[in-house]
C-alpha cells in the first residue's frame, strides 16, 4: 500500500523541520539502508542549506516507492533517530489520524509525582515551544552565551548567522536547537536552565523560570 508514502507526504513540513537540525545523521543512515541511488545522495550531501537537504532526502525516498518509504518510517521511529531528534516522537502516534490535530491541544492537566522519574521537571526535556520562548529573550550577547554557556563551536554559529541574516530570533532559535541535537538526552528544560543562569551570561530569571515548570500532560 502507498500508506507509508502518503504518511510522509502529509508529515513532510514537519519532518523537514525536525530533521533539518541534522540531515547529515539521517542522510547517513539512509544510505546505508540504499533508500538513495549514489547520484541522488551525493545531489542531497552537496547542498548547503540543511531544510533543503531533508526536503530532497524526503522526496527521492517517496518517489522511490511504498517500500523505501516503509523503511524510512521504520528508521525514524527507531531508537537513535528519536534520541538524536526528540521531536521525531510525533511519529509514534502513527497511523496518523487526520482528526488528532484537531484533539491534539487537549486541557492539559498537571501531575507532579516526584517518584516516577520524568514526572518532575528534572528529566523535562526542552521542545521546540520552550527553544522559541527563550530565543526572544536572548539579546546581542548571543554569540557569547553560544560559545561560552551552551558550548557551540564559534565556526557553528558563523554559519547560523549566514542561514539567517535578517532575524535575530531564528538566529537564536537555531543556535538553541542545534544545542540540543547535540545534547540529545542531556537536552533537558533544567539542563538548559542552569546553563543559562550562570554568572556571566545570566539571563534575568523571569525570562528563564519557565523552564523549571512542571511538566503538562499533552
Amino acid at each position: 500500500s502507498g500508506g507509508a508514502q502518503q504518511v510522509l507526504r502529509r508529515l513532510k513540513p514537519k519532518l523537514i523541520d525536525t530533521l533539518s537540525a541534522d540531515p547529515a545523521f539521517v542522510l547517513q543512515h539512509a544510505d546505508s539502508l540504499s533508500l538513495l541511488a549514489r547520484h541522488e545522495y551525493k545531489q542531497v550531501k552537496a547542498l548547503t542549506d540543511p531544510s533543503k537537504q531533508a526536503q530532497d532526502l524526503l522526496d527521492h525516498v517517496i518517489n522511490k516507492g511504498p517500500t523505501a518509504a516503509e523503511q524510512l518510517l521504520q528508521l525514524l521511529t527507531g531508537k537513535e533517530m528519536q534520541d538524536t531528534f526528540p521531536n521525531l516522537l510525533f511519529l509514534k502516534e502513527l497511523p496518523v489520524n487526520d482528526q488528532r490535530a484537531a484533539g491534539e491541544k487537549g486541557t492539559g492537566t498537571v501531575h507532579i509525582s516526584l517518584d516516577s522519574p520524568g514526572g518532575w521537571s528534572g528529566s523535562k526535556m526542552v521542545v521546540e515551544k520552550d527553544l522559541m520562548r527563550v530565543a526572544r529573550n536572548i539579546g546581542r550577547s548571543w554569540r557569547s552565551i553560544g560559545t561560552g554557556a551552551l558550548d557551540i563551536p564559534s565556526v557553528k554559529l558563523d554559519q547560523i548567522l549566514e542561514d539567517y541574516p535578517h532575524s535575530h530570533v531564528d538566529r537564536v532559535f537555531a543556535m538553541l536547537r542545534y544545542w540540543s541535537t547535540l545534547k540529545r538526552q542531556e537536552a533537558t528544560a533544567a539542563n538548559l536552565h542552569s546553563l543559562l543562569s550562570q554568572d556571566d551570561w545570566a539571563l534575568p530569571p523571569d525570562s528563564i523560570d519557565f523552564l523549571l515548570d512542571p511538566i503538562l500532560d499533552p
